[in-house]
């Protein structure tokens, strides 16, 4: 059985002190600060994630499934990725579970640390991951149209 997410006051510390590190691009590859719009309160919020990218397409994973940021994002379609001083804000949309899955399946190779709140492992079959999907929310960042 998959773990359940908490906001502890170890995660709440360890996020200070990655926040620092996103801003001055000294964090890990394809980390970055996601910051979004409060559906109901309207203010920005901010937090650590990490994209899966391949090529020229990015995706975001909640590997701690519906919390606060995707809530957020699910209403304001866009969210702006910050890291060493750089920022943009993207357009999002939401994947189904067949679409979710093969992002899923690279997400969780490539980010050892969430295993414990998935019930696959990176060599489940995709099928595994098509049942994980619905728990762990998948976005595809929009390429902006170039003018």
């Amino acid at each position: 059985m998959a773990k359940q997410y908490r906001v502890t006051p170890t995660v709440r510390m360890l996020n200070s002190l990655i926040r620092p590190l996103i801003r001055l691009g000294l964090a890990p590859k394809n980390t970055y600060l996601l910051t979004v719009q409060g559906r109901k309160s309207g203010k920005l919020y901010s937090t650590p994630i990490t994209l899966v990218e391949e090529g020229s397409d990015r995706w975001l994973v909640s590997p701690y499934g519906e919390v606060n940021w995707v809530r957020n994002a699910r209403v304001a379609r866009q969210v702006r990725l910050s890291r060493g001083g750089r920022s943009e804000t993207v357009d999002i949309i939401e994947l189904n579970p067949e679409e979710s899955a093969p992002v899923l399946k690279k997400y969780l190779s490539q980010v050892r640390i969430v295993q414990p709140y998935f019930d696959v492992r990176p060599e489940s079959p995709i099928e595994a991951f098509i049942a994980e999907a619905p728990r762990h929310p998948v976005f595809r960042i929009q390429r902006k149209p170039t003018r």
